[in-house]
């Protein structure tokens, strides 16, 4: 499966539109790592484990979009687009979502 920001792949022609697909995933981020991440952004530095959680979340997202994708029969998705959003009432879930089109190509 070809998974690209592109609206095209070079060398391959869209055959066919197989529709819209889409992944997300929502996380919650752990008290502990709220405590660390506020004392790191205190004295500076990265944020490892937030790092890890949104990584975990994006990829989350792309197989769930991908997964479908195959569903279609596709064997591509093309103009991926990535978006994040904190949500929740303090701000302590994060959702990744993740959108592109469902296409077979030559």
């Amino acid at each position: 499966m070809i998974l690209t920001t592109t609206h095209s792949v070079e060398g391959r022609a869209v055959r066919e539109y197989r529709g819209l697909v889409f992944g997300e995933t929502i996380i919650g981020a752990n008290v502990i790592r709220d405590i660390f991440a506020n004392i790191r952004d205190i004295v500076g530095g990265r944020s490892g484990s937030y790092e890890q959680v949104l990584q975990q979340a994006r990829q989350t997202a792309m197989q769930e979009m991908e997964q479908r994708a195959q569903l279609l029969g596709a064997n591509a998705v093309i103009g991926i687009d990535v978006d994040y959003e904190v949500i929740g009432n303090s701000g302590s879930m994060l959702m990744v979502s993740a959108s592109g089109t469902a296409v077979v190509l030559d």
